[in-house]
C-alpha cells in the first residue's frame, strides 16, 4: 500500500528533529554517544623525562572516572603522547592528535616551548588547550589567543609576589637569579622585574642562564655566589635545582631562597638537593602537599591516597606532578560535566572561559580557582610557603 503524501510528510516532520540532532551530533569530532577522546603531549623521554609521571597519573584518573561511569554517561578516552619536550615533535603528535586521532580538546600539554609551538595551530583550528602544564603569561591572552589556558599559576605574577614579600621583608637585598634559558625562566625574571619596578637594576645584582642539556649549573653558581648577593631566586625546575643547592651547600652559600612552586618539592627537590641547604625555602602553592602529616585525616587527601592506591599504586603519592595531574583531571571533568547536552568545542570553551563557583579536590585552603572572559588566569589568592628543613609550612597567602 502506497503512502499519502500528506502521511509521509507528517511521518518526516515527526522524525527530522531526531535525524537533525544526530547530524549535528556526528560532526562534532572527538564526541560519540558513549565516548570523549582528548589528547595530550608529554615528555615521555628526553631531558625533563621525570614528567611522564603526569602521563601516566592523567590516564589513571580518568580511568577511575570511567569506572564511575564516565561524564554524562560517556567515558573518556585520553591518548597520551611522548614529545621528549621537542617543539618540533609537539607540533608533529599534536598534529596527529587533532587530525588523525580525531581529539574533542587537548587536555594539560606539558611544557612551555611544546605547548607554545602548539598554540597558533590549535587556536586556527579552533581545538581547545586546555590546563597546559606551563604558567606563561601567553596562555592569558583570550583576545589573541581564545582557545589557550593555562593550568598553572602564572610564572610572572608567582615571581613577582616574590619581589613584593623581599621589597617587605628584606628592602637591602642583593638578588641573584638562576634561570632557564627560555620563556620559562625569562617569565620568572622579568616578573621579578616587574615585582621590584624602579627598585629592579638596584638589587639584582647578578643573573645566570643555563640550557636544559648543560650537564651541570655549577658555574653560574659560583658566579652568582661571587657577587656576593644574599638572596637567590630559582627559576627551574627539579634538575636543576637539585644541582643548585648541591653547590651551595659544597661552598657555603647560604642566602635566603625563593624556589619555582614547580620544583619546590621536599622530597623530590629538597632532601636530593641537601634539607640543610634548602632549609628557609621560600616558595609558593595552589595544591595540597600530601607530604604534610597535618593532612593526613584531611578528607581531600584520603580520596586523592585512595585514588593512587587503587589506579596508579606504582605511583609516588608524595610527587607534586601526580597531585597536579588529579587536579587538572578534576578540573577537565567538572567542565564536560558543565557542558551538558550541548558537548561542542565552543561551549566547553565558554565554560571554561566563566569558570566559577566549583570546589576542586586537593586544591589548597583559601585558594580561588575561577576564570572571567578577559582574565584566563586559573588560580588566584596562592598560598606563600617556607621549607622548615622537613616540611613545606604556610607563611600566608599574597592574595590577587
Amino acid at each position: 500500500m502506497r503512502k499519502s503524501p500528506l502521511l509521509m510528510a507528517a511521518t518526516l516532520a515527526t522524525l527530522w528533529p531526531a535525524f537533525a540532532a544526530t547530524a549535528q551530533q556526528a560532526k562534532i569530532v572527538g564526541v560519540t554517544d558513549t565516548e570523549i577522546t582528548l589528547g595530550q603531549t608529554v615528555p615521555l623521554s628526553g631531558p625533563v623525562s621525570a614528567y611522564a609521571t603526569f602521563s601516566r597519573a592523567s590516564l589513571a584518573y580518568f580511568a577511575m572516572v570511567n569506572d564511575r561511569g564516565g561524564i554524562n554517561g560517556r567515558k573518556v578516552t585520553l591518548i597520551s603522547v611522548d614529545d621528549g619536550f621537542s617543539p618540533p615533535k609537539t607540533v608533529e603528535q599534536t598534529r596527529k592528535l587533532v587530525e588523525s586521532d580525531g581529539v574533542f580538546a587537548l587536555f594539560a600539554p606539558v611544557g612551555s616551548a611544546p605547548a607554545a609551538a602548539t598554540q597558533k595551530y590549535l587556536n586556527i583550528q579552533k581545538v581547545p588547550q586546555l590546563l597546559i602544564q606551563s604558567g606563561l603569561g601567553r596562555w592569558n591572552d583570550p583576545k589573541q589567543f581564545p582557545w589557550s589556558l593555562s593550568g598553572l599559576p602564572n610564572y610572572e605574577v608567582e615571581a613577582a609576589t616574590y619581589a613584593k614579600y623581599i621589597l617587605d621583608n628584606l628592602p637591602q637585598a642583593r638578588i641573584a637569579v638562576l634561570y632557564q634559558s627560555d620563556d620559562f625562566g625569562a617569565g620568572y625574571l622579568n616578573g621579578l622585574k616587574a615585582g621590584l619596578g624602579g627598585r629592579a637594576e638596584a638589587m639584582i645584582v647578578g643573573t645566570q642562564s643555563f640550557q636544559l642539556t648543560d650537564p651541570t649549573v655549577d658555574s653560574q653558581i659560583l658566579n652568582l655566589a661571587a657577587v656576593k648577593a644574599d638572596v637567590l631566586l630559582i627559576a627551574a625546575t627539579t634538575k636543576q635545582t637539585v644541582q643548585a643547592l648541591e653547590k651551595m651547600g659544597e661552598i657555603n652559600w647560604h642566602p635566603q631562597l625563593f624556589i619555582s612552586f614547580v620544583a619546590a618539592s621536599p622530597d623530590r627537590t629538597y632532601a636530593l638537593g641537601g634539607n640543610e641547604n634548602a632549609k628557609g625555602a621560600i616558595s609558593m602553592t595552589v595544591f595540597k602537599d600530601p607530604s604534610d602529616p597535618d593532612l593526613a585525616n584531611d578528607p581531600d587527601m584520603k580520596a586523592y591516597v585512595a585514588f593512587m592506591n587503587k589506579y596508579y599504586p606504582t605511583g609516588d603519592k608524595k610527587e607534586g606532578l601526580n597531585v597536579a595531574a588529579y587536579v587538572e583531571g578534576e578540573i577537565m571533568t567538572e567542565l564536560l560535566r558543565r557542558c551538558g547536552k550541548e558537548l561542542t568545542r565552543e561551549n566547553l570553551m565558554k565554560h571554561a572561559s566563566n569558570f566559577d563557583g566549583a570546589t576542586i579536590p586537593m586544591v589548597s585552603r583559601g585558594v580561588v580557582v575561577r576564570t572571567e572572559p578577559d582574565n584566563y588566569n586559573l588560580f588566584h589568592r596562592p598560598q606563600l610557603i617556607r621549607f622548615d628543613g622537613q616540611l613545606n609550612r604556610a607563611i600566608g597567602s599574597p592574595g590577587g
